[in-house]
């Protein structure tokens, strides 16, 4: 019979963590997509009410409730493992951070875009949308080449 310990938790919740940072990540990189596209829909149009429902749905349903997983469950792996003793984690740490700040913008924008508030361009979006990438990049790095 299996028996479920803090030693066996570990994988189950290395999984979990793994999974939730695919789902933000998979978030992160749409909807600034999706803010491309909203730019050109035209303010009270049903286009531009579609792109309103999808941002906001994508945010609270995915993004967010991934984002808090992602997080919940990393500091269990970096405490438990004690990954939170060497370099590279403090700099994956540290990018993390900054990926959350990103994911704060993201949610203020949403907000402007849902009150027809925006008043950036498409070329911003198309630029900021590359910041999830370069940001997952880097960390992935970290995490498998643990590189100091």
């Amino acid at each position: 019979m299996y028996e479920f310990t803090i030693l066996t938790a570990y994988p189950w919740i290395k999984a979990l963590h793994v999974i939730a940072v695919i789902s933000w990540m998979a978030g992160m990189l749409y909807l600034p997509r999706l803010f491309v596209y909203h730019c050109e829909a035209e303010v009270g149009s049903k286009q531009s009410e579609t792109f309103k429902v999808m941002e906001r749905r994508l945010l609270k349903a995915i993004i967010n409730p991934a984002m808090i997983i992602t997080w919940l469950a990393g500091l269990y792996l970096a405490w438990s493992g004690d990954w939170y003793i060497y370099g590279w984690f403090h700099a994956k740490l540290t990018l993390v951070l900054v990926l959350s700040g990103v994911h704060g913008f993201f949610s203020r924008w949403v907000k402007d875009f849902a009150a027809d508030r925006n008043t950036r361009s498409q070329k911003f979006y198309r630029i900021i949308n590359e910041v999830p990438t370069v940001l997952m990049i880097f960390i992935v790095i970290l995490v498998i080449v643990k590189p100091f």
